[in-house]
């Protein structure tokens, strides 16, 4: 691998793990047309080395949040293994669609996600309900049916898919969304885990590229977590920005998709 594509896949790997350090969530988005655009990874390529960089990620962040605040355990699992099944169902999808018309409907997903993320955030007014036999009968089909929903989404596009699993898990077990982002790390390491299987059993993770970009992300994770304890008191505006950012590239990523097809 030439000096300079190791230079732009760590770069690259950075500049995620420092958005996801600074801004809490949705710097995985940015993963893919990094590696494609950026780096010069072919699409497929870059989706299996994003999914293995996304789930690593989420477990050492799982491990921080386990540390400070209680997780959703029971309710994390129960739509974590409905969803490692959806995401092994749609990686089979998207390795089976052309890498071109895939970073289109990307891009697509990505005006969507920074749509969403312009939302405010509700607020529950009373405490969720946690998985237990009085209400396992409740909980448990909603959290599987949202969970295999989320995860085929995942496995389609190969990502972590934390911006899916939240409003899914609050939908599906009345959560806050407080316990919600905690309990969506256990789906985000393990959907990114099963597309990573899926994209490695086919040969389609450039390893040295997904090794880069892990490390790259540490150390961003590292600056963008000190950024974010420094900068908290405008997390609102910056969460602003940085779904701007994600509409403008999505915007970009989805008609470059889609000029190539029609060229």
């Amino acid at each position: 691998m030439p000096l300079s594509m190791e230079l732009l896949a760590l770069a690259s790997g950075s500049l995620v793990g420092l958005v996801l350090g600074l801004i809490g969530g949705g710097g995985s988005i940015l993963a893919v047309p990094l590696l494609v655009y950026v780096v010069g990874v072919a699409p497929h390529a870059a989706i299996g080395a994003a999914a293995l960089a996304v789930s690593l990620n989420a477990l050492v962040n799982l491990a921080l949040h386990a540390r400070h605040a209680p997780v959703r355990w029971l309710c994390a699992i129960v739509f974590s293994a409905a969803g490692v099944a959806g995401a092994l169902l749609g990686a089979e999808f998207g390795k089976a669609v052309d890498g071109q018309k895939l970073l289109a409907l990307f891009g697509v997903l990505m005006i969507v996600v920074g749509l969403l993320m312009l939302r405010p955030k509700p607020h529950a007014d009373e405490p969720s309900p946690w998985l237990g036999r009085e209400t396992a009968r409740r909980l448990v089909p909603r959290l599987a049916v949202a969970g295999l929903a989320v995860g085929l989404m995942s496995g389609f596009f190969g990502i972590g898919g934390g911006f899916l699993i939240v409003p899914g898990l609050m939908w599906a077990a009345d959560m806050d969304v407080s316990d919600a982002t905690s309990a969506s790390l256990v789906g985000v390491a393990a959907f990114g885990a099963a597309s990573a299987s899926s994209y490695a059993w086919s040969g389609l993770i450039d390893w040295p590229v997904a090794g880069l970009l892990v490390a790259g992300g540490l150390v961003g994770a590292l600056v963008g977590s000190r950024a974010n304890a420094a900068l908290s008191h405008d997390k609102a505006l910056l969460g602003r920005i940085f779904a701007g950012f994600v509409i403008v590239a999505g915007l970009y990523v989805a008609g470059r998709g889609a000029l190539t097809l029609f060229a």
